[in-house]
C-alpha cells in the first residue's frame, strides 16, 4: 500500500515545489520598469542682425530671419528713397550676421559749362535744373535754418519729403549750429551731404 502511495507524494511535492518557481519567475519579469525617452527639444532658430544704411527711408539694426536676402533688408528700412541707386547691388544675395548693408546713392548731374564766346548771348539757364546750380553760379546759399520748403527743396537730391523732415528736425531740436548737422535729418547720408554742402550755410 505504501507503495501505491509514492507516485501521489511524489507529485504533491514536485507541485509544491513548482509553486514559487513560477511566482519567482514572474515577478521577476514584471518588475523590469519602463523608460521612456523624453521627446527631442524644438529648437528656435536665431535670428540674423543687419545694418541697413545708405539711401534707405529708415536706416538702422533690423532682425530678419536666417535665410533673409537683401531685398528684405531694404524692406525692414521702410523701402529705398527716391535717389537710391541699385544697379551695383544684388537683391537677391543670402544675408549673414553683422553684416552692414550701404545702399549708394545716385550723384547729382550737373548742367554743362557755358562756352559761349565774348560777344555771343550766354544760354538762359534750363527751367528744368536744379535752382542750386543756378545759386553757386551767383554766390547764393540756402540758410537751413530758415528756408521754407519750397526753397530746400532747390537743393540737389532734397525732395518734398527730405525737405520737411529738414523742417521738422529744426523745430524739435532747434538750429542747426552747422551744415554737417544736417546729416542727422533721416534720409540725408553722406552722398546727399556732399551734393548739397556747397549750396547750404546756417547763417
Amino acid at each position: 500500500m505504501l507503495k501505491s502511495w509514492r507516485p501521489f507524494v511524489f507529485g504533491l511535492c514536485v507541485g509544491l515545489l513548482s509553486v514559487p518557481l513560477i511566482l519567482l519567475l514572474n515577478r521577476r519579469q514584471t518588475s523590469v520598469p519602463i523608460k521612456l525617452n523624453p521627446p527631442p527639444p524644438t529648437l528656435t532658430p536665431v535670428p540674423l542682425r543687419v545694418h541697413v544704411t545708405g539711401a534707405v527711408r529708415a536706416p538702422g539694426v533690423y532682425e530678419l530671419r536666417r535665410d533673409s536676402i537683401l531685398q528684405d533688408a531694404i524692406n525692414a528700412a521702410g523701402g529705398l528713397t527716391e535717389f537710391a541707386s541699385t544697379d551695383r547691388l544684388n537683391l537677391a544675395e543670402l544675408l549673414e550676421d553683422g553684416q552692414q548693408i550701404v545702399v549708394p546713392e545716385l550723384l547729382p548731374t550737373l548742367p554743362p559749362t557755358s562756352t559761349s564766346a565774348p560777344g555771343q548771348p550766354t544760354s538762359t539757364p534750363d527751367p528744368a535744373q536744379p535752382t542750386a546750380t543756378v545759386q553757386a553760379a551767383t554766390g547764393g546759399l540756402v540758410n537751413i535754418n530758415t528756408a521754407t520748403q519750397t526753397e530746400l527743396e532747390t537743393l540737389p537730391r532734397i525732395g518734398p519729403a527730405i525737405a520737411q523732415r529738414i523742417i521738422e528736425y529744426r523745430n524739435a531740436n532747434g538750429p542747426f549750429n552747422s551744415i554737417e548737422e544736417i546729416k542727422n535729418v533721416q534720409g540725408i547720408g553722406e552722398a546727399t551731404f556732399e551734393a548739397i554742402a556747397p549750396f547750404i550755410t546756417v547763417k
